[in-house]
């Protein structure tokens, strides 16, 4: 379970994250993506935070990854110097896909589709792990 101030700090780093990540699409000029940072966990040390990016669309969110990744530092970097008056030390920033909007989606398309289980039981023999 999260402490307070673990909270307070993951709010902290989740509003200057978002500013820097959707600063760099607009300054270069990227169109038709969306990133959001849907969470970030600090560990109990403070010494890392886990950020769970959505981007929008999909497809695009492995290459968006790897090159968020691979620029670690820079975004460290300055999300230092946005929160040196609020932090002694900015933790490393690990970076994560969210695809629980996604998972989400397909329930609901389930439900709503052909294949709902509740209506028709003859799907859930073919469901059964084997």
């Amino acid at each position: 379970m999260e402490t307070n101030r673990q909270k307070k700090m993951g709010a902290l780093l989740q509003a200057d994250l978002v500013d820097i990540l959707q600063g760099e699409v607009r300054k270069n000029g990227i169109s038709n993506l969306i990133i959001s940072v849907s969470k970030v966990s600090v560990t109990t040390d403070l010494s890392i935070a886990k950020v769970y990016l959505s981007v929008f669309p999909t497809d695009k969110a492995p290459e968006l990854l790897k090159a968020i990744q691979s620029n670690a530092p820079l975004i460290k970097h300055d999300l230092s110097q946005r929160v040196k008056n609020q932090l002694r030390k900015v933790p490393n920033l690990i970076f994560y896909i969210d695809d629980s909007l996604d998972y989400i989606e397909k329930i609901d398309s389930a439900l709503k589709g052909d294949e709902n289980p509740i209506e028709n039981r003859e799907l859930l023999d073919r469901r059964k792990k084997k």
